[in-house]
């Protein structure tokens, strides 16, 4: 649905944004062709107290010139936050009148935004709530469907053991390699096709000062490293000496008895190599992540992958005989050209591999992908064909023995979904686990590598990120590496200098 004008009576960007969250939750743009309406305004009152009271009223301004007028008014919920109440309510009373006033039906996560969930649950969790009071909630003020809510509290609750197991001193190392053999059609994220020697070797050379500086960071401040996880790009796409330079210098910088996990993204077939898991296997590897994505062989085509299922198989058996004891495959819903029969399919070839965790990652259609640049001229899954794909995705790693164990979203995703890793027991991503809950330091090195510097209290992070263009990483890397080392200055206080 199109409408001409969207007018808010605020200033705030804030009031702005989460108006707009709504709009793009039915896919409503702003635009002249074939406008539903000549407008919709909307007009916010707020009456300070203790509840805080927040009234709504929308004019929709029909392209025939009639006109509609409608209010909402809510009240805040006591103990919350007034500032993060007061967006909440306007967010939510302009959700409820589109909706009147459109017959729109439930959006499967309500107004609930962002991509931890799970961070609201668990401060939730904390204060002594129960699940099913919990579950209540996330319907009652954020108007999440009730089987999302449940599996969001679900796996959350599952998480809470392993977050415990991590204290102040307690941190995670995150690697970015930001190479690839070839750019996948969705993809959005920073990262380049492999270049050659010379910048290769200028690459690595700031990657390695970059590990030594969060090296001395570890060893000044106490740490303890949890979890090595080594991503980009593709990590596997780098020449086998490299590859095994960098395995080697983390594994030299930070494995010791706490490590409890060394994961290694090996997401594209044709990237590997046996000296790459000789190298893995003597680094001490314990979990890599294998990505599929599908197993038909005309959408890995059409999404620019340079392989065959066959070959996806191969590195599977490759892995294993190679000794690596935990696998995970991610699999992407919503496709282009794909539907549920497809999903059901590679499923089955997925579980015929048997691996201990499976991704379900629901599309989300980025800035920068070639998909979102070209999308008129692709065919994807409507929202209802997409849910009824990640309903056969979840089906099946439910029949595979797999439980929902982390839980994150993205914006612009497909049938306004979510991304979830299954697992077998004993198999979790401890690393997931953390990113997700941000309640544990994490120290980024490499391209568009970030760091979240978790005060001891855990009531606030700092962050500080690596540029996402490679040229300006390796020509400021002193820059950003003074900044991590000023942010965990301030989180850890006084210590002595670098």
């Amino acid at each position: 649905m199109n409408i001409r004008k969207f007018t808010v009576d605020s200033d705030e960007q804030v009031v702005v944004k989460v108006l707009r969250e709504v709009l793009d939750l039915y896919r409503i743009a702003v635009s002249d062709e074939d406008a539903a309406f000549d407008e919709i305004a909307v007009r916010n009152e707020t009456t300070e107290g203790n509840p805080l009271h927040v009234r709504t009223e929308a004019v929709f301004v029909g392209a025939d010139g009639s006109t509609r007028t409608c209010s909402m008014e809510s009240v805040a919920r006591v103990g919350e936050n007034p500032r993060s109440e007061r967006h909440r309510l306007i967010k939510w009373n302009f959700y409820e009148l589109l909706r009147a006033e459109l017959d729109l039906p439930e959006a499967p996560w309500g107004i609930l935004y962002g991509v931890r969930p799970s961070k609201i649950v668990h401060r939730w969790l904390d204060g002594g709530a129960s699940r099913e009071e919990v579950v209540a909630r996330l319907r009652a003020e954020f108007g999440v469907g009730e089987d999302k809510a449940a599996l969001l509290v679900d796996s959350s609750l599952y998480q809470r053991p392993f977050l415990q197991q991590s204290d102040s001193k307690t941190v995670s190392i995150y690697a970015g390699i930001p190479f690839c053999p070839s750019r996948c059609l969705y993809c959005s994220f920073p990262a380049f096709v492999l270049p050659g020697e010379k910048m290769l070797r200028r690459f690595t050379e700031v990657f390695f000062r970059d590990l030594a500086a969060v090296r001395q960071a570890v060893e000044q401040y106490g740490f303890r490293v949890q979890n090595i996880y080594v991503g980009g790009g593709t990590p596997t796409s780098l020449p086998d000496e490299v590859f095994d330079e960098v395995l080697r210098s983390l594994y030299d910088a930070f494995f010791s008895d706490a490590l409890v996990e060394f994961c290694v993204e090996a997401g594209r077939p044709d990237s590997m190599t046996p000296a790459k898991l000789e190298s893995m296997v003597r680094c001490h590897v314990n979990r890599v992540s294998a990505n599929p994505q599908t197993m038909q062989a005309r959408t890995l085509r059409r999404i620019g992958r340079r392989h065959e299922p066959e070959d996806i198989v191969r590195m599977y058996k490759d892995l294993r005989s190679a000794g690596i004891p935990c696998i995970n495959m991610d699999v992407i819903i919503g496709l282009p050209g794909e539907d549920a029969r497809d999903v059901e399919d590679t499923m089955k070839k997925i579980a015929d591999l048997a691996p201990d965790d499976v991704t379900l990652h629901a599309l989300a259609l980025k800035k920068g992908s070639r998909l979102k640049e070209n999308l008129s001229e692709t065919e994807l899954p409507d929202d209802a064909t997409a849910r009824e794909m990640f309903t056969a995705a979840m089906d099946a790693a439910k029949r595979m023995g797999l439980t929902p164990y982390y839980l994150y979203r993205q914006g612009y995703q497909s049938g306004q979904l979510e991304n979830v890793g299954c697992c077998r027991p004993g198999a979790e991503s401890m690393y997931n686990i953390q990113i997700m809950g941000e309640r544990q330091t994490i120290l980024g090195i490499g391209g568009a590598a970030t760091s979240k510097i978790v005060s001891p209290t855990q009531k606030y992070l700092k962050t500080s990120f690596h540029p996402k263009e490679i040229t300006v990483y390796l020509d400021k890397i002193d820059y950003y590496m003074e900044k991590r080392n000023r942010l965990l200055h301030e989180v850890y206080g006084e210590q002595e200098a670098f």
